[in-house]
């Protein structure tokens, strides 16, 4: 016979709440089956049991026993995680933020608007930042700037004709 866990007492509310979330269809697939841990549990399932009928390893159906034991319904969610450390710290993405914003003629520079390519120039060349030039576009993107494409034609029309052909 299974070493049956004792699970703490739980309430009326809590115990809906696990029995809703063991048998959830729209909620994230690692919260079902640790509310079915803990479901199993509480109707007297033991370790092994549980362990079987849910494929998973003894060690793991303890784990989210204890988890809930120690703090309820919090401890079925996941933990924060890290994840990969940023690239660019906040001063280079505020430095090339400032850039972005930066008319090139105040900084001396033989041209009146910025492309892609020119800011990756720049930056690389003036202010030490090396980065591809898609990479630029989402740093941009992610602080709230969108990068305009540039139109294939500047200031009047080439068709000397074309205000007759528009019409009112």
């Amino acid at each position: 016979m299974g070493k049956r866990l004792q699970v703490r007492a739980v309430t009326h509310e809590e115990r809906q709440v696990i029995k809703r979330l063991a048998y959830a269809r729209t909620a994230p697939a690692r919260v079902v089956e640790r509310a079915q841990v803990v479901h199993a549990a509480l109707e007297g399932a033991t370790v092994e049991e549980i362990a079987v009928r849910l494929g998973l390893a003894r060690n793991t159906v303890y784990l989210w026993l204890h988890r809930f034991e120690t703090r309820g319904l919090a401890g079925l969610e996941d933990q924060p995680r890290r994840g990969r450390p940023p690239t660019y710290s906040r001063e280079q993405v505020g430095e090339i933020v400032a850039t972005a914003l930066t008319d090139p003629q105040t900084l001396h520079l033989p041209f009146q608007s910025w492309t892609l390519d020119r800011l990756v120039a720049y930056l690389s060349e003036q202010k030490g930042i090396t980065m591809r030039r898609s990479r630029l576009n989402e740093v941009l993107l992610t602080e709230g700037l969108r990068w305009r494409k540039q139109e294939s034609w500047f200031g009047e029309r080439v068709d000397p004709d074309f205000a007759q052909k528009r019409g009112r």
